[in-house]
């Protein structure tokens, strides 16, 4: 007799069945114990009928690779209720509570309360938190007259909360279940966590904070290492970024990065690491070892839209799920699937080409400050020429009065 329940969010995420190679082969037996219930995994509602054999494996558990949405169908047997109990009580827990599963949706204010805790994040977050808190105190002591600017520290604390809020609040609880959440996660760690801590200017900071023997010996070389000097090339920067959104999105790794928790933080310290390399030559207050003027500068962020932009419309124009993975979840709440993925695509192509804009718009906003400050350099430097030339002029022609007078 079939319970009409859909369970695909439990077995998606949590480890019951020993043998999980053979549960990802379709059509084959995982040896379950005796007295589980049977399970199937099917591409429609197919109902099962009658209780399981004692003497036989309770069921097959297929990897749904289709691309249209999956229903698990739960049989009744020994031990059914048992795991309708422990579904309904990881349902009341919290909305989402491991990788890739789905259950009720998100209701409010509960939903404002899913928020993780891990020491991995959270703890190197904490670090640099502090550790640049800790750096601003020195150097405003060293020279009070030439202190870190405030909004450096503010930049720094908000990329570091960007990433608190990406990876550890209610975003991170659905992100394997919607896309457009995984979007915006995806968003939050390259558009606007990386741009953050570039504006913090790090690397300044740390040139500044240490003793000028260990800057000589070994912050100044490593900066100009060629394996730095080769990672950090404009071209290279900017290809790295797009490359890891490109073949992140359109490559097996996306979907194996729903499935593994490990993958999926991996692909998350790829987007930032390439998102921080692009930013670095872009936002220009760090040294690098290739600075770039203005205009290339703006060139070069520029040059980023059109491919954002044709990644999201990929995605909004795709006439199938791109990830079975958010298929085979079945969720019977929100958008569909493809709507889903549309709107996954909407943050990519609007949010982005947005964020890329504000980023050109404050790079001429800052060439136009800087080329008035040496505006005024350069005016009272020509001030203060002009000025001691009337003095030499006044000098000399009162040496020529008195020797005219003497004479």
């Amino acid at each position: 007799m079939s319970l009409g329940i859909d369970m695909g969010w439990v077995l998606a995420t949590h480890r019951w069945w020993p043998d999980k190679t053979a549960a990802h082969d379709s059509g084959s037996r995982s040896d379950l114990s005796v007295g589980r219930p049977a399970i199937r995994v099917t591409r429609d509602v197919v109902p099962v009928v009658g209780p399981t054999d004692p003497g036989q494996n309770d069921g097959v558990i297929s990897r749904v690779v289709s691309r249209r949405p999956v229903r698990v169908v739960l049989m009744s047997g020994p031990g059914t209720a048992g795991l309708v109990a422990a579904a309904l009580w990881l349902a009341a827990a919290a909305p989402v509570a491991a990788h890739g599963t789905t259950g009720p949706g998100p209701v409010l204010p509960d939903v404002l309360l899913a928020w993780s805790f891990d020491p991995t994040i959270i703890v190197p977050l904490a670090v640099l938190a502090i550790g640049y808190r800790w750096a601003v105190g020195r150097v405003d002591r060293a020279h009070p007259a030439n202190r870190v600017p405030r909004v450096r520290l503010v930049c720094w604390l908000l990329g570091l909360g960007a990433i608190l809020l990406a990876l550890q609040s209610p975003i991170e609880a659905y992100d394997t279940t919607l896309f457009s959440v995984h979007m915006v996660q995806h968003i939050l760690l390259t558009l606007v966590a990386a741009p953050l801590l570039a504006l913090g200017a790090p690397i300044t900071l740390i040139l500044r904070v240490v003793r000028p023997e260990t800057r000589r010996r070994v912050v100044l070389p490593i900066l100009h290492s060629w394996p730095v000097r080769a990672i950090t090339f404009p071209v290279v920067t900017w290809l790295l970024f797009a490359f890891a959104m490109w073949g992140t999105h359109f490559s097996p790794i996306f979907e194996r990065s729903l499935e593994e928790p490990t993958v999926h933080q991996l692909e998350h310290l790829v987007y930032l690491v390439a998102a921080a390399l692009f930013w670095w030559p872009a936002i220009g207050l760090d040294p690098s070892p290739w600075r770039m003027r203005e205009p290339v500068r703006i060139l070069y962020t520029f040059l980023q839209m059109p491919q954002n932009s044709f990644l999201g419309l990929a995605i909004i124009s795709a006439t199938a799920p791109l990830y079975g993975h958010y298929a085979a979840l079945g969720r019977d709440w929100g958008p569909s699937v493809l709507d889903d993925q549309q709107m996954a695509g909407a943050v990519m192509w609007i949010v982005g080409d947005l964020v890329f804009l504000a980023a050109i718009l404050g790079i001429v906003l800052g060439w136009m400050r800087r080329e008035e400050r040496e505006t005024k350099v350069n005016d009272r430097r020509e001030d203060l020429a002009r000025g001691a030339i009337r003095e030499r002029e006044t000098l000399l022609a009162e040496r020529v009065a008195r020797e005219r007078g003497e004479t």
